[in-house]
């Protein structure tokens, strides 16, 4: 019932940030679209049934007025690294109910003009510790899906093979209802550490 969607890379400039990864990682991506209630844009890593997301600030003023703009804001800041991350969830009014979380809908326009929708709780919770996800249950066929977009990696990743944490494993276990994910954890402060993917070598960490 619940999966790794997406993790969230915050970044100052998009088009640089798609070329180091691309670069580096052997990553390609896709322009994803605009979040007119948060101010920021973003790019899509697409992996199948997940994504890696770049995100970054594209209207100061809309974002630093909206919690989660804000931490966008903040993040890129203090210079480029991972944000937070989203579990897909097809049972997110049952857990929305279990964790008193509001649940909230957005949406934005993809570069071929189509309205991608989205529910989600616990973005912009303010229990939510940095490595605990928010949870997200999209809209429309699965064909929409971001990480369904047709992009060529020269790494040839097709998944997340993992996500390293910083936090309490029971408090995790607690917010995700004991689900199996491919998590672990490491000391540290709370937060998301680093990202691996799955690739025909191995597992390729994304720092």
């Amino acid at each position: 019932m619940l999966s790794v969607d997406h993790v969230v890379f915050a970044v100052a400039d998009l088009d640089r940030a798609a070329a180091r990864v691309l670069e580096d990682l052997g990553l390609g991506s896709v322009p994803g679209g605009r979040h007119p209630g948060w101010g920021t844009a973003n790019r899509i890593v697409p992996l199948g049934d997940t994504y890696l997301e770049l995100i970054g600030v594209e209207d100061e003023a809309v974002s630093s007025g909206s919690p989660f703009g804000a931490s966008v804001v903040r993040a890129v800041s203090a210079g480029d690294g991972w944000l937070t991350w989203a579990l897909r969830d097809d049972r997110i009014d049952a857990t929305a109910a279990r964790l008193e979380l509001t649940i909230g809908t957005g949406e934005r326009a993809t570069p071929d003009g189509r309205i991608l929708r989205w529910r989600h709780a616990g973005v912009e919770e303010p229990r939510r510790t940095p490595e605990l996800p928010f949870f997200i249950a999209w809209e429309g066929p699965d064909a929409m899906h971001p990480g369904r977009t047709q992009v060529e990696h020269p790494s040839h990743a097709d998944g997340i093979a993992w996500i390293e944490l910083g936090g309490e494993p029971r408090r995790f276990d607690r917010w995700t209802g004991g689900a199996d994910l491919p998590v672990r954890f490491a000391p540290g402060p709370d937060g998301i550490v680093r990202v691996a993917l799955r690739t025909p070598g191995g597992d390729l960490p994304v720092p």
